[in-house]
Protein backbone atom coordinates (compact mmCIF):
# COMPACT_ATOMS: atom_id res chain seq x y z
CA UNK A 1 0.00 0.00 0.00
CA UNK A 2 1.36 3.40 -0.75
CA UNK A 3 2.02 5.62 2.00
CA UNK A 4 0.47 9.35 1.41
CA UNK A 5 2.65 10.64 3.40
CA UNK A 6 5.74 9.61 1.40
CA UNK A 7 4.24 10.79 -1.29
CA UNK A 8 3.26 14.18 0.03
CA UNK A 9 7.43 14.35 1.26
CA UNK A 10 8.30 13.74 -2.68
CA UNK A 11 6.01 16.86 -3.98
CA UNK A 12 7.11 18.82 -1.51
CA UNK A 13 10.93 18.20 -2.48
CA UNK A 14 10.52 18.11 -6.03
CA UNK A 15 8.09 21.54 -5.97
CA UNK A 16 11.35 22.97 -3.51
CA UNK A 17 14.06 21.44 -6.59
CA UNK A 18 11.50 23.19 -9.29
CA UNK A 19 11.62 26.48 -7.23
CA UNK A 20 15.33 26.39 -6.49
CA UNK A 21 17.08 24.04 -8.80
CA UNK A 22 18.72 22.20 -6.00
CA UNK A 23 19.62 19.43 -6.05
CA UNK A 24 16.94 16.64 -4.25
CA UNK A 25 19.85 15.42 -2.18
CA UNK A 26 19.98 17.93 0.08
CA UNK A 27 16.36 17.73 1.25
CA UNK A 28 15.00 14.24 0.71
CA UNK A 29 18.33 12.39 2.71
CA UNK A 30 18.00 14.43 5.54
CA UNK A 31 13.83 13.81 5.74
CA UNK A 32 14.69 10.47 5.06
CA UNK A 33 16.73 10.29 8.20
CA UNK A 34 14.79 12.55 10.35
CA UNK A 35 11.14 12.00 9.68
CA UNK A 36 11.36 8.55 8.66
CA UNK A 37 13.72 6.94 11.01
CA UNK A 38 15.68 5.59 8.05
CA UNK A 39 19.34 3.91 8.28
CA UNK A 40 21.39 6.57 6.66
CA UNK A 41 22.57 4.71 4.26
CA UNK A 42 19.33 3.49 2.79
CA UNK A 43 18.64 6.76 2.55
CA UNK A 44 21.79 7.90 0.50
CA UNK A 45 21.29 4.95 -1.54
CA UNK A 46 17.52 4.92 -2.48
CA UNK A 47 18.19 9.19 -3.35
CA UNK A 48 21.01 8.63 -5.26
CA UNK A 49 18.67 6.55 -8.00
CA UNK A 50 15.38 8.99 -7.35
CA UNK A 51 18.09 11.38 -8.56
CA UNK A 52 19.46 9.63 -11.22
CA UNK A 53 15.71 9.46 -12.39
CA UNK A 54 14.70 12.52 -12.12
CA UNK A 55 17.85 14.14 -13.19
CA UNK A 56 17.61 12.43 -16.65
CA UNK A 57 14.78 14.08 -17.66
CA UNK A 58 16.44 17.36 -17.01
CA UNK A 59 19.60 16.45 -18.74
CA UNK A 60 17.30 15.76 -22.00
CA UNK A 61 15.98 19.04 -22.29
CA UNK A 62 19.07 20.63 -21.42
CA UNK A 63 20.28 18.73 -24.34
CA UNK A 64 17.53 19.19 -26.93
CA UNK A 65 18.35 22.94 -25.90
CA UNK A 66 21.78 22.55 -26.68
CA UNK A 67 22.57 24.15 -22.98
CA UNK A 68 25.04 21.70 -22.10
CA UNK A 69 28.87 22.41 -22.08
CA UNK A 70 30.01 18.65 -22.62
CA UNK A 71 33.62 19.44 -22.25
CA UNK A 72 33.17 20.74 -18.77
CA UNK A 73 30.94 17.09 -18.11
CA UNK A 74 33.76 14.97 -19.79
CA UNK A 75 36.26 16.61 -17.35
CA UNK A 76 34.15 16.44 -14.46
CA UNK A 77 32.87 13.04 -14.78
CA UNK A 78 36.38 12.13 -15.41
CA UNK A 79 37.39 13.06 -11.67
CA UNK A 80 33.88 12.00 -9.90
CA UNK A 81 33.12 8.57 -11.38
CA UNK A 82 36.51 7.12 -10.29
CA UNK A 83 36.76 8.87 -7.32
CA UNK A 84 32.78 7.17 -6.22
CA UNK A 85 33.90 3.83 -6.85
CA UNK A 86 36.96 4.61 -4.59
CA UNK A 87 34.48 5.81 -2.25
CA UNK A 88 32.07 2.73 -2.80
CA UNK A 89 34.57 0.26 -1.68
CA UNK A 90 35.90 2.16 1.09
CA UNK A 91 32.56 2.40 2.39
CA UNK A 92 32.07 -1.39 1.78
CA UNK A 93 35.16 -2.11 3.75
CA UNK A 94 32.97 -0.06 6.57
CA UNK A 95 29.50 -2.14 5.95
CA UNK A 96 26.92 -0.05 5.13
CA UNK A 97 24.45 -0.82 7.82
CA UNK A 98 27.17 -0.87 10.49
CA UNK A 99 28.05 2.26 13.32
CA UNK A 100 31.39 3.77 11.59
CA UNK A 101 29.48 3.92 8.43
CA UNK A 102 26.15 5.32 10.27
CA UNK A 103 28.57 7.94 11.68
CA UNK A 104 30.15 8.56 8.46
CA UNK A 105 27.31 9.27 6.43
CA UNK A 106 25.66 11.36 8.64
CA UNK A 107 29.12 13.69 9.08
CA UNK A 108 29.66 14.38 5.35
CA UNK A 109 25.98 14.85 5.58
CA UNK A 110 26.42 17.30 8.06
CA UNK A 111 29.23 19.13 5.92
CA UNK A 112 27.69 18.78 2.46
CA UNK A 113 24.39 20.60 3.22
CA UNK A 114 26.67 23.33 5.43
CA UNK A 115 28.55 23.65 1.83
CA UNK A 116 25.76 23.65 0.15
CA UNK A 117 24.04 26.41 2.09
CA UNK A 118 27.14 28.67 2.21
CA UNK A 119 27.13 28.47 -1.78
CA UNK A 120 23.21 29.65 -2.06
CA UNK A 121 23.91 32.20 -0.02
CA UNK A 122 27.26 33.71 -0.97
CA UNK A 123 27.37 32.45 -4.49
CA UNK A 124 27.04 36.31 -5.42
CA UNK A 125 29.56 37.29 -3.14
CA UNK A 126 31.97 34.89 -4.27
CA UNK A 127 31.66 35.22 -7.74
CA UNK A 128 32.07 38.82 -7.53
CA UNK A 129 35.49 38.24 -5.37
CA UNK A 130 36.90 35.62 -7.98
CA UNK A 131 34.88 36.01 -11.49
CA UNK A 132 37.86 38.34 -12.74
CA UNK A 133 41.06 35.92 -11.44
CA UNK A 134 38.94 32.71 -12.94
CA UNK A 135 38.68 34.43 -15.97
CA UNK A 136 42.68 34.56 -15.93
CA UNK A 137 43.38 31.12 -16.00
CA UNK A 138 44.46 28.86 -18.75
CA UNK A 139 43.03 26.34 -19.98
CA UNK A 140 44.78 23.58 -19.04
CA UNK A 141 44.67 24.98 -15.52
CA UNK A 142 41.13 25.33 -15.53
CA UNK A 143 40.69 21.60 -16.96
CA UNK A 144 42.62 20.46 -14.57
CA UNK A 145 40.49 22.13 -11.70
CA UNK A 146 37.53 20.28 -12.96
CA UNK A 147 38.60 17.15 -12.69
CA UNK A 148 39.58 17.87 -9.01
CA UNK A 149 36.14 19.73 -8.17
CA UNK A 150 34.52 16.35 -10.03
CA UNK A 151 36.70 14.08 -7.70
CA UNK A 152 35.76 16.06 -4.14
CA UNK A 153 32.17 15.80 -5.89
CA UNK A 154 32.39 11.86 -6.19
CA UNK A 155 32.89 12.03 -2.62
CA UNK A 156 30.87 13.92 -1.59
CA UNK A 157 27.49 12.82 -3.73
CA UNK A 158 29.00 8.78 -2.88
CA UNK A 159 28.54 9.42 0.81
CA UNK A 160 25.52 11.77 1.34
CA UNK A 161 23.89 11.75 -2.13
CA UNK A 162 24.81 15.64 -1.42
CA UNK A 163 26.74 18.54 -3.46
CA UNK A 164 26.12 17.50 -7.11
CA UNK A 165 23.29 20.90 -7.11
CA UNK A 166 24.24 24.01 -5.85
CA UNK A 167 27.47 22.98 -4.96
CA UNK A 168 28.06 22.01 -8.57
CA UNK A 169 26.77 24.85 -10.05
CA UNK A 170 28.57 27.30 -8.01
CA UNK A 171 31.78 25.85 -8.97
CA UNK A 172 31.23 25.83 -12.52
CA UNK A 173 30.46 29.69 -11.95
CA UNK A 174 33.87 30.44 -11.27
CA UNK A 175 35.55 27.97 -13.38
CA UNK A 176 33.67 28.96 -16.75
CA UNK A 177 32.60 32.62 -16.37
CA UNK A 178 32.03 33.24 -19.48
CA UNK A 179 29.25 30.36 -20.00
CA UNK A 180 25.46 31.18 -19.85
CA UNK A 181 23.13 30.16 -16.70
CA UNK A 182 21.57 28.06 -18.62
CA UNK A 183 24.50 26.00 -19.81
CA UNK A 184 25.74 26.17 -16.12
CA UNK A 185 22.65 24.26 -14.71
CA UNK A 186 22.62 21.76 -18.13
CA UNK A 187 25.99 20.89 -17.61
CA UNK A 188 25.81 20.40 -13.82
CA UNK A 189 22.99 18.00 -14.25
CA UNK A 190 24.12 16.25 -17.28
CA UNK A 191 27.00 15.82 -15.26
CA UNK A 192 25.19 14.50 -12.50
CA UNK A 193 23.24 12.11 -14.47
CA UNK A 194 26.13 9.17 -14.55
CA UNK A 195 27.55 10.20 -10.83
CA UNK A 196 24.04 9.20 -9.56
CA UNK A 197 23.39 6.35 -11.37
CA UNK A 198 27.13 5.22 -10.53
CA UNK A 199 26.75 5.26 -7.08
CA UNK A 200 23.26 4.48 -6.86
CA UNK A 201 24.31 1.17 -8.61
CA UNK A 202 27.66 1.17 -6.33
CA UNK A 203 24.44 0.94 -3.27
CA UNK A 204 22.74 -1.18 -4.54
CA UNK A 205 25.02 -4.02 -4.81
CA UNK A 206 25.98 -3.31 -1.37
CA UNK A 207 22.42 -3.67 -0.56
CA UNK A 208 21.22 0.18 0.55
CA UNK A 209 18.53 0.68 -2.07
CA UNK A 210 15.02 0.79 -0.96
CA UNK A 211 12.99 0.08 -4.59
CA UNK A 212 9.53 0.72 -3.41
CA UNK A 213 10.48 3.47 -1.41
CA UNK A 214 12.19 5.17 -4.44
CA UNK A 215 8.95 4.62 -6.67
CA UNK A 216 6.69 6.22 -3.84
CA UNK A 217 8.51 9.20 -4.15
CA UNK A 218 9.19 9.47 -7.75
CA UNK A 219 5.11 9.44 -7.95
CA UNK A 220 5.05 13.13 -5.65
CA UNK A 221 8.21 14.56 -6.89
CA UNK A 222 7.57 14.57 -10.97
CA UNK A 223 4.26 16.73 -10.72
CA UNK A 224 6.21 18.93 -7.85
CA UNK A 225 9.15 19.40 -9.99
CA UNK A 226 6.22 20.39 -13.01
CA UNK A 227 4.95 22.77 -10.92
CA UNK A 228 8.10 24.30 -8.91
CA UNK A 229 9.21 25.03 -12.07
CA UNK A 230 6.25 26.73 -13.05
CA UNK A 231 6.44 28.67 -10.01
CA UNK A 232 9.88 29.73 -10.37
CA UNK A 233 9.64 32.80 -12.03
CA UNK A 234 6.69 34.47 -9.49
CA UNK A 235 8.67 33.77 -6.09
CA UNK A 236 11.65 36.14 -5.82
CA UNK A 237 14.66 33.81 -6.04
CA UNK A 238 16.72 35.98 -3.41
CA UNK A 239 14.11 34.79 -0.42
CA UNK A 240 13.61 31.21 -2.02
CA UNK A 241 17.33 30.66 -1.62
CA UNK A 242 18.05 32.58 2.17
CA UNK A 243 14.89 30.25 3.06
CA UNK A 244 16.19 26.84 2.11
CA UNK A 245 19.86 27.82 2.96
CA UNK A 246 18.43 28.35 6.57
CA UNK A 247 16.63 25.41 6.44
CA UNK A 248 19.55 23.12 5.60
CA UNK A 249 21.87 24.93 8.25
CA UNK A 250 18.92 23.79 10.90
CA UNK A 251 18.74 20.25 8.84
CA UNK A 252 22.59 20.06 9.39
CA UNK A 253 22.55 21.28 13.25
CA UNK A 254 20.04 18.58 13.92
CA UNK A 255 21.66 15.78 12.27
CA UNK A 256 25.48 16.87 14.13
CA UNK A 257 23.17 16.91 17.25
CA UNK A 258 21.95 13.47 17.12
CA UNK A 259 24.91 11.99 15.99
CA UNK A 260 26.46 13.73 18.88
CA UNK A 261 24.12 12.22 21.50
CA UNK A 262 24.08 8.67 19.92
CA UNK A 263 27.96 9.28 20.06
CA UNK A 264 27.61 10.12 23.52
CA UNK A 265 25.27 6.66 24.25
CA UNK A 266 27.63 4.61 22.45
CA UNK A 267 30.79 5.77 24.62
CA UNK A 268 28.43 5.63 27.85
CA UNK A 269 27.52 1.77 26.95
CA UNK A 270 31.21 0.87 26.01
CA UNK A 271 32.43 2.37 29.28
CA UNK A 272 29.34 0.03 31.42
CA UNK A 273 29.84 -2.94 29.42
CA UNK A 274 34.59 -2.25 30.75
CA UNK A 275 32.88 -2.12 34.21
CA UNK A 276 30.74 -5.16 33.96
CA UNK A 277 33.49 -7.15 32.64
CA UNK A 278 36.13 -5.87 35.20
CA UNK A 279 33.57 -6.70 38.10
CA UNK A 280 33.04 -9.78 36.81
CA UNK A 281 36.44 -10.70 36.42
CA UNK A 282 36.92 -9.46 40.05
CA UNK A 283 34.07 -11.73 41.04
CA UNK A 284 35.80 -14.79 39.38
CA UNK A 285 39.12 -14.46 40.76
CA UNK A 286 37.31 -14.56 44.63
CA UNK A 287 36.86 -10.99 45.59
CA UNK A 288 33.21 -10.50 46.29
CA UNK A 289 32.33 -7.56 44.92
CA UNK A 290 30.27 -4.91 47.27
CA UNK A 291 32.91 -5.95 50.44
CA UNK A 292 35.63 -4.17 51.35
CA UNK A 293 39.31 -5.95 51.18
Amino acid sequence: MIDPLYVASGFGVGLLVGMTGVGGGSLMTPLLILLFGIHPSTAVGTDLLYAAATKTGGSLVHGVARSIHWPAVIRLASGSIPASVVTLLVLWQLELKGEAARSLVNLVLCFALILTATSLIFRKAIMDRYRQRMERLGASTTGNATVLVGVALGVLVSISSVGAGAVGVTALLLLYPRLPMASIVGSDIAHAVPLTLVAGIGHWALGSVDWALMGVLLIGSLPGIVIGSYCAVRVPETVLRLLLATVLILVAIKLGFNELHLSTESVAAITRSATHKSMLSFSGIGIPIGEDF
